[in-house]
């Protein structure tokens, strides 16, 4: 008797460039009340959480993508005691925050309720219990909602977030007047960061339209890329604030910050890794510096557009 041919996930990159995975089982598929959403193991990246037919996170290089999205921003910052977290219902964003000794307070809105319990079940090697850390206050709510009506400052805001889709629950959070919102609740020396989509040669545009619609509301805003290999290639993120400067710490430097300010070790970013991250290619850098595109409300983009 033959065995049953493989199950295959079909992951979209772009409308033109579909990744597959092979599923060796599938833990949970159902719906939320915003999105679809699928937890599954696959050979090459382990456990995986797939929202909306996209992989969101795999077991394989999770940690690539959080310690890259969250320790430049934290670091940037003084002495970072207050953060917002947008979005990161995985509970790994919110791990790495709480990682860092000077964390007294961190608010995460996550609209999605219904995920974040399926992540808190069937991804504890992600969250390790940082749910229920006395510190942290989990909302669920519209992130920009809560944003807008809410008072107080943060130190850091982390915006990680679902892939701007049309019809998504992110899309609108993805714009300038976002962006604006965000930076009236951090501080002179706050400092925001966010995934901001691919970079890979050829798919990119989307990331230099967001670059240049936080320089229409940030000073300072530096691109940097991290390879993840369950995204299909080079990922894009950005620091915001006031005055930042990230190449200008040596690696010893880095090294030496994350030994006095974090409480863990870290398995993909340091010193030497920081300085690659900001390397940006020439096509990538010509793409940002040249990009005039500001993203509205009225003019929102979309990852497949």
């Amino acid at each position: 008797m033959e065995p049953d041919p493989p199950k295959w996930l079909y992951d979209p990159i772009t409308d033109d460039f579909v990744q597959l995975h092979t599923i060796e089982n599938v833990l949970y598929s159902g719906k939320t009340s915003f999105q679809r959403a699928e937890i599954i193991t696959t050979k090459t990246f382990g456990r995986c959480l797939v929202l909306d037919g996209k992989i969101q996170s795999s077991e394989l290089d999770e940690s690539i993508y959080h310690e890259a999205l969250v320790h430049p921003a934290m670091l940037a910052h003084p002495n970072p005691e207050a953060v917002l977290i947008a979005g990161g219902g995985e509970g790994a964003t919110l791990r790495e925050v709480l990682a860092h000794r000077s964390v007294k307070r961190v608010v995460m809105v996550d609209l999605d309720e219904e995920a974040v319990e399926l992540c808190r079940r069937y991804l504890p090697s992600w969250h390790q219990g940082s749910f229920d850390d006395s510190r942290v206050e989990l909302l669920h709510m519209d992130a920009r909602e809560y944003i807008a009506k809410g008072s107080g400052k943060f130190d850091v805001a982390i915006v990680d977030l679902t892939d701007p889709m049309e019809g998504g629950p992110s899309y609108h959070l993805f714009t300038k007047e976002f962006y604006g919102l965000i930076r009236s609740r951090i501080g002179e020396d706050g400092v925001m960061a966010l995934q901001c989509e691919p970079t890979s040669w050829g798919i990119h545009s989307l990331c230099a339209a967001l670059s240049s619609t936080l320089r229409s509301v940030f000073p300072s805003v530096h691109i940097y890329q991290a390879h993840i290999p369950a995204f299909g290639g080079m990922w894009g993120f950005a620091l915001a604030g006031s005055q930042l400067d990230p190449l200008s710490w040596t690696p010893k430097e880095l090294d030496e910050k994350i030994a006095a300010r974090v409480s863990k070790p870290l398995e993909f970013y340091d010193g030497v890794a920081h300085l690659g991250m900001f390397a940006l290619p020439k096509n990538l850098r010509t793409a940002i510096d040249s990009s005039t595109k500001i993203v509205t409300d009225e003019n929102p983009s979309f990852l497949f557009h």
